[in-house]
């Protein structure tokens, strides 16, 4: 077997072990709860009062508007200098979540303004209040608009989380990297790693496809 192929077997296990421990939870977690605040957010900016749609739309602007990187930076180095110190992996979480959360609040908030007002008219000459009407008529559209961009906001998630590595979380990225120190083989173990974020990405983007053409079949019932 040639050298290379043999450090790419033995380092597999090493880096999906990472991927599986740290890159895959970091992503779900953080999508999950950005999901809930750019939800929340897009609620707010359609919504909300007046000084509440502000803050919204400022904490959008401030995120969409400065790199991710300088972001974690912030969070995991800036904040020390202010007494609040975090672990590597919480403070990846909120910079994550918090990314995550202004992105996605665009892409709820569109999918919302993309059901046609008729379908307020509608609902509400059937006597429903808007949370009601919100909750059965305007949120299932919804959902089938955003599902394809909050898909794929994931699987750039996925990818994101190689910035961890920078706060020294110790995810995929990192793991390489720690071989890299060792073996002096960069560019084998960055190739392996990339293979692997793609077959993350792959599997993903499959059950995207799924999602999609099941919640379509879901609605024409």
């Amino acid at each position: 077997m040639p050298a290379w192929l043999q450090l790419m077997a033995d380092s597999f296990w090493s880096l999906l072990s990472a991927g599986v421990k740290f890159t895959v939870p970091l992503a779900i977690l953080s999508f999950i709860l950005g999901l809930a605040v750019g939800i929340a957010i897009a609620l707010t900016r359609l919504y909300g009062p007046g000084p509440l749609k502000w803050l919204a739309e400022f904490y959008v602007w401030v995120i969409r508007g400065t790199p991710l990187l300088v972001q974690l930076f912030l969070i995991f180095y800036g904040l020390p200098s202010a007494g609040i110190t975090l672990d590597a992996f919480p403070a990846a979480l909120i910079g994550f979540t918090l990314n995550v959360g202004a992105y996605s609040s665009e892409i709820v908030r569109g999918a919302i303004l993309s059901v046609p007002a008729g379908q307020w008219n509608a609902a509400w000459s059937l006597g429903m209040t808007g949370p009601q009407t919100m909750r059965w008529v305007i949120f299932p559209q919804s959902v089938f608009v955003s599902l394809p961009p909050l898909s794929n906001t994931f699987i750039s998630l996925i990818k994101d989380t190689s910035l961890a590595a920078v706060i020294t979380v110790p995810e995929m990225f990192m793991a390489a990297q720690r071989i890299v120190s060792v073996t002096y083989e960069p560019l084998i173990l960055y190739i392996e790693a990339a293979l692997i974020y793609l077959m993350f990405s792959t599997v993903l983007s499959h059950l995207q496809d799924r999602l999609e053409k099941h919640y379509q079949r879901h609605l024409q019932r």
